[in-house]
């Protein structure tokens, strides 16, 4: 009788498995170019949500309507009425909701996407030769600024135009030079107190004024310089320099995101990478070619003492 029931199991077992097998191999046999495209193009889009709304205070929001939604699961299984109506009536408006409620978030993804085509277009050789002089004379300037304690924020406009924060301050339309820019962040001076906005290679714009971000998170220690260089960078592809008033430390800020603890050297290369053609190399300065050869002279004339020294010990 134990044997005859095995044997049935094992055939019903058997039967369920080939179904199966049967019901896959047709759906695979079934998916054509078109299907694999259509998957591939979800899954980049739901990629680059996720990436977008993790370091975000959308990703609490978004785990909350993920709990909404298995509570509506949930009671449709277990047939609670009650809360099924209250579901139904919430996600009846939850398309309204969710633009009301992740309206910053959105705009911010969609001004990213926006500049994106903007961001793939290589620079020329000519602009990036003018972008080597404006990376010399922002570092001079940031490493000029550290020494002295002074505070300043500069922004560098890239492809999201910043029309908005330069209405609140005052049209300068400079050659960007590293003395402009110390003076026009000297405590006594009526601009300094607000950001400098680098467009088109020049200073364009200076006493603006920049939204702070909402972030919690952020250490107590950073003021609001360090908060409104976040902001922006969060509301644009903007980066976005800091001089502490109070430690003097270099920071930057670049999708809503502070790296802190530049020097002047790192900083230039930093710029460098992200504004200069790589095939555009700086021209080294002739002091930093006279240093090398006397490092190099220094060092062939120790070489003869060291083995005087050697064969002195030997004898």
């Amino acid at each position: 009788m134990c044997a005859v029931l095995g044997r049935r199991n094992g055939d019903i077992m058997a039967e369920a498995l080939q179904n199966m097998y049967t019901y896959l191999s047709s759906q695979i046999k079934s998916i054509g170019v078109t299907d694999v495209v259509d998957i591939l193009i979800v899954a980049v889009v739901l990629y680059y949500i996720f990436r977008f709304v993790q370091d975000r205070r959308a990703s609490k929001l978004a785990v909350g309507l993920i709990l909404l939604f298995v509570l509506y699961l949930i009671s449709d299984l277990l047939s609670l009425n009650t809360i099924k109506f209250i579901m139904d009536n919430i996600f009846q408006v939850g398309l309204i909701a969710v633009i009301i409620v992740f309206q910053p978030e959105m705009r911010s993804m969609l001004e990213s996407f926006g500049g994106q085509t903007k961001r793939l277009k290589s620079f020329s050789a000519k602009e990036s030769k003018a972008n080597v002089k404006m990376v010399e004379e922002i570092c001079r300037a940031a490493g000029d600024l550290s020494k002295d304690c002074t505070g300043a924020l500069i922004v560098m406009q890239r492809s999201t135009p910043l029309g908005d924060y330069i209405k609140s301050g005052t049209i300068v339309n400079a050659d960007i030079s590293s003395i402009l820019l110390r003076n026009l962040f000297f405590n006594k001076s009526p601009l300094h107190d607000g950001a400098v906005i680098i467009r088109d290679g020049r200073i364009y714009a200076a006493g603006c004024f920049l939204p702070l971000t909402m972030k919690t998170e952020i250490m107590k220690e950073l003021g609001t310089r360090h908060r409104a260089a976040i902001g922006a960078s969060e509301n644009s592809d903007a980066l976005v320099i800091v001089v502490s008033e109070e430690t003097g430390t270099i920071s930057v800020a670049s999708d809503g995101k502070l790296r802190r603890g530049f020097t002047p050297h790192s900083l230039e290369k930093y710029l460098t990478n992200v504004f200069v053609e790589p095939s555009v190399k700086k021209p080294k300065s002739k002091k930093k070619k006279e240093e090398q050869k006397q490092q190099t002279k220094n060092a062939q004339e120790t070489e003869p003492k060291k083995d005087e020294q050697r064969d002195a010990k030997g004898e």
